[in-house]
């Protein structure tokens, strides 16, 4: 398997999916079906659906899952329409799920695509090249305010009042069209001390408006709406994440499902009869070890997050 196209977690991913050979699973971020090989190798009289906003994911697993192309179902969609999906393809309920919330690396790596602070290439970060609003769009177009929004919501970004500032300032001029551009712009709005810092300095500013293009987080909410209740009893959910803000959706979501009673904590008992959908298979986040990260650096800030669908006969 090429470097570039590592499956992170893996290991720790198929010990939390817990694959029946005969089950229906579904891996919702296809990429380039390091996850999906694998599950798939695991299946005999199973079913894999294996979903991407990308039509280049879709078009390169036809060729790498070929070896099991009577047991796998390609859709090219959004994660966030899994309970259409499901119920177009008649399927009833999966056995597990997965999803894999970081940019693949082909789409990083591919300059053409815009997503990388490292690569110049016109300013586009679409994960589905179909979908009309870009990176430049965004850029160009968005207001200060939205922009200071995004930078400070979606990209955690401390100096993003200065940086919408400067973005707002520069295309007065001429509009910004390449990742190069925006880099320069975000480094001239940054103190001196910020760009000695380890982490790139375009790299809060890159994810935040990789977000903001993609809709990723409304796509996260819906997902995780829909997911638990397509689950089959004692299947299970698992979720990776790359940065705080989707982790911190994830562990929400799991709590809530788990928790079941939305009564007000002062009720002395329950009276909304609300029972758990999940139970928690791990507590704290799974994070890769040692060899993992020296053999694939990206895996550093990824986080898996297990569930298990609650039997309601049980409760």
């Amino acid at each position: 398997m090429e470097y570039g196209h590592k499956p992170v977690l893996l290991e720790e991913c198929l010990r939390g999916l817990n694959i029946r050979p005969e089950g229906v699973y579904v891996d919702g971020t296809l990429g380039r079906a390091g996850h999906s090989r694998e599950i798939v190798k695991r299946l005999t009289t199973g079913r894999l659906i294996a979903i991407d906003r990308d039509q280049a994911a879709i078009d390169a697993a036809g060729e790498l899952l070929a070896p099991w192309k009577d047991r796998v179902t390609l859709v090219h969609s959004n994660f966030d329409r899994l309970g259409g999906i499901l119920d177009e393809l008649g399927v009833s309920g999966a056995d597990g799920m997965l999803f894999d919330l970081g940019v693949s690396s082909p789409q990083l790596d591919d300059p053409s695509r815009g997503f990388s602070y490292m690569h110049d290439a016109p300013l586009d970060m679409r994960m589905d090249d179909t979908a009309p609003l870009t990176a430049r769009d965004v850029v160009n177009t968005w207001s200060y305010e939205e922009l200071r929004r995004i930078l400070f919501d979606y990209g955690e970004e401390r100096y993003a009042p200065a940086i919408a500032k400067a973005i707002v300032k520069c295309r007065e001029t001429a509009p910004i069209e390449t990742t190069f551009e925006l880099v320069d712009v975000i480094r001239s709005a940054m103190p001196a001390a910020a760009l000695r810092e380890k982490q790139h300095p375009a790299k809060r500013s890159f994810q935040a408006v990789r977000i903001a293009v993609n809709g990723e987080l409304d796509a996260l909410a819906a997902m995780l709406e829909t997911a638990a209740d397509k689950l089959n009893p004692g299947g299970r959910l698992a979720v990776i994440t790359f940065h705080s803000l989707e982790d911190r959706m994830v562990k929400k979501a799991f709590q809530k499902l788990a928790s079941g009673c939305t009564c007000p904590p002062e009720f002395p008992v329950c009276v909304c009869g609300k029972k758990p959908k999940v139970r928690l298979v791990n507590r704290k986040p799974i994070v890769s070890g040692p060899a993992e990260l020296e053999e694939n650096p990206r895996a550093r800030s990824a986080k898996l997050r297990v569930a298990e669908k609650c039997d309601p006969f049980d409760l």
